[in-house]
């Protein structure tokens, strides 16, 4: 005879239980992604005092300058730097427009000190002390301690800094299909956000 089973039938419970989402990145951060000149100023200045300060600080400025993602800074390559016409050829992820930007006079004396001093020698523009290049994850982290560094009011993260030029533009008054060109976005949709916020479209209206 089998011996009699210890367990219990259970009722199914039929009560549905909603799954709770995630509120948007703007419910957490009351100013959203917005990161001021000032503070990239301070971010800059931050990772300047890193053991590979020339490399940390030069990337994080590039990527403020030309709006750039993780993913395409830590892909750029030298011969996308134009050093005698002082531009940069882009190449954009997602899909993105490409096009050339102008470098400024301080990237590009940093660039040219990164590339006398590189070692060892890399195709790649940032490369880690073995040589290999920088991971978006390595960029994330290092954009993240530099914020950590200049005691930024925000918490930061390696996207941001791409959403600070955005910001940048618009606040200067930059037309919108300027800006979506600049940041290769394949959809205005994705400009419009900064155009949006941008508080610098109404100063002025009350003179």
């Amino acid at each position: 005879m089998p011996a009699k089973s210890n367990l219990k039938l259970v009722v199914p419970d039929q009560e549905k239980r909603a799954v709770p989402k995630r509120k948007t990145n703007l419910a957490y951060r009351k100013r959203g992604e917005h990161i001021t000149p000032n503070e990239m100023a301070k971010l800059i200045e931050a990772a300047k005092s890193n053991r590979n300060g020339l490399r940390d600080s030069t990337m994080i400025l590039v990527t403020y300058r030309h709006g750039l993602r993780a993913s395409e800074v830590t892909s750029l390559e030298w011969t996308q730097i134009d050093f005698d016409q002082a531009e940069l050829s882009l190449v954009r992820a997602k899909k993105g427009s490409n096009a050339p930007h102008p470098i400024e006079g301080d990237e590009m004396r940093a660039l040219r000190k990164m590339q006398r001093e590189q070692e060892p020698k890399s195709k790649f523009v940032f490369v880690t002390e073995l040589g290999s290049p920088m991971t978006t994850d390595s960029f994330n982290w290092l954009v993240k301690r530099a914020g950590q560094k200049a005691k930024l009011p925000v918490r930061i993260h390696a996207h941001q800094v791409r959403h600070a030029c955005g910001f940048y533009l618009a606040n200067k008054g930059v037309d919108t299909r300027t800006i979506q060109s600049y940041l290769g976005h394949k959809s205005i949709q994705s400009t419009v956000r900064y155009t949006d916020l941008a508080a610098g479209r109404f100063k002025g209206l009350w003179k």
